[in-house]
């Protein structure tokens, strides 16, 4: 076993400090990872504040990671010492069920392992994420990343990326689609960005009027306000697919009623309480309201080509390791354009 510095969470009320946890020996199949960036999702803080239940104490978060191979095991052929990769939400899976053979991981009807708070596969541990230094990980679950782009920024296309790419890939969003993105955060800036890169008409649903220029930079082609109920009335029976990104507590009929028939609403955000859900802006247009995780391992893989092949990459403001707690605070207040990522260098 190895010893490494990390960052974790004692318990629900308290702030993140330094910490030490075991990694295990690199395996015959394992890749061991120096970890160089670590993006700062909002599951993350569900997480460390037990908003979802079931946190483990002490827990270290963090699944958004980009690094480079330091060992590799005997049978490991993909990879090898110095190579750029990163890691995503998960770790395992079962590997036999019928999602995992159809490149569906992240579905795996056993329970796939997730990348921290989660029993692994052999239910004798539990998962530890990236705000550490090191991490160890089958090969099968270890992505390439390409060295175009500054890794910085691609960190955060492990989760915030995968997240909304692979909703627009199973939906089949095209060129001609009239998309809505609600909540411009994380995973909201990279919606837009892919979306519009996929050819859709893509509209920026907000409350926030000061969001407007920001959007339009990120690429949206309209920017509408929700606050006012007369332009609610006119937006009614316009798009074909709405993109709902917001963690918060939020009503989701609000925006039923602007899809056109056989309209898509599609939930990414995990909010902590059950929203009620009318039925009869579904039954009344056809309209389908759904929800989507990450995407499988092969599909990540797709994703992270396409946005080196497109030049795409998260907006995000550096951090050292000793600002999470004050970076939490501020995620939860929207300040950040667009998501935190830390320079893992500086557990060192």
């Amino acid at each position: 076993m190895n010893n490494v510095k990390a960052y974790a969470a004692k318990a629900a009320e308290t702030p993140l400090a330094p910490h030490h946890i075991d990694r295990r020996e690199p395996g015959a199949d394992d890749v061991e990872i120096k970890i160089l960036y670590c993006g700062v999702c909002h599951s993350d803080i569900h997480t460390v504040r037990n908003e979802w239940g079931g946190t483990q104490y002490p827990v270290v978060p963090g699944h958004e990671i980009v690094g480079k191979v330091t060992r590799i095991g005997e049978n490991v052929t993909k990879f090898k010492a110095g190579d750029t990769v990163g890691v995503g939400c998960f770790v395992d899976s079962c590997g036999h069920c019928d999602n995992c053979k159809d490149d569906l991981e992240q579905y795996c009807e056993n329970g796939h392992t997730q990348t921290y708070n989660s029993p692994s596969q052999d239910k004798k541990t539990i998962t530890q994420g990236g705000y550490s230094s090191h991490i160890v990980v089958k090969e099968g679950f270890v992505l390439n990343v390409s060295d175009k782009l500054p890794l910085e920024k691609v960190a955060p296309l492990l989760c915030a990326g995968i997240t909304t790419y692979s909703p627009l890939k199973h939906w089949n969003i095209k060129a001609g689609d009239k998309v809505a993105v609600v909540g411009l955060g994380g995973l909201g800036h990279m919606a837009v960005k892919l979306a519009a890169s996929m050819g859709a008409e893509v509209t920026m649903l907000s409350r926030s009027p000061s969001k407007e220029k920001d959007a339009q930079e990120l690429g949206a082609h309209h920017f509408e306000l929700t606050t006012d109920p007369e332009n609610m009335k006119k937006l009614a029976n316009n798009f074909n697919f709405i993109i709902d990104t917001v963690s918060a507590e939020h009503d989701y009929s609000e925006y039923l009623n602007l899809l056109r028939t056989d309209g898509v609403m599609i939930v990414l955000g995990a909010p902590p309480t059950p929203s009620a859900v009318p039925a009869f802006p579904l039954i009344l247009g056809r309209r389908s309201l759904v929800g989507s995780l990450v995407g499988g391992i092969k599909e990540t893989q797709e994703m992270l080509d396409y946005c080196a092949e497109h030049g795409i990459t998260s907006d995000v403001e550096m951090i050292t390791i000793d600002q999470i707690n004050e970076a939490y605070e501020r995620t939860l207040k929207a300040d950040v354009k667009y998501r935190f990522v830390i320079d893992m260098a500086s557990l060192n």
